[in-house]
């Protein structure tokens, strides 16, 4: 499976997520989310970038909504909930998410 942007042909899994997560880039991220009706806002934005850092720079790791909840939280100078996070990405935040971003299809179950 593949998708299409701006010229330039990218593979992703069954599952609809890169297969190299460095071809991923904002217009990339318009474009998965687009398949999904999400217009991307900035707290979208907020958790998509978070969600790369950790990926990048914490040897792989791939946080569970618990956590991106509480990550979320300090970022944005508020509580977070899992309500608040599935308004944004309603497939599941550490999964929806996750692809979005370009990251590998997280397999795990529940988000605790």
């Amino acid at each position: 499976m593949s998708i299409e942007v701006n010229g330039k042909t990218i593979a992703t899994d069954h599952n609809g997520n890169l297969v190299n997560f460095q071809d991923w880039d904002k217009d990339v991220a318009m474009a998965l989310a687009a398949k999904d009706d999400i217009e991307l806002t900035q707290e979208h934005w907020d958790v998509l970038e978070y969600l790369r850092d950790e990926y990048i720079n914490n040897n792989g790791n791939q946080p569970m909504e618990r956590q991106i909840n509480k990550d979320m939280g300090k970022r944005w100078g508020k509580t977070v909930t899992s309500k608040d996070l599935y308004k944004l990405f309603p497939l599941a935040p550490s999964k929806q998410g996750n692809r979005i971003a370009g990251l590998p299809f997280v397999a795990r179950k529940g988000g605790y």
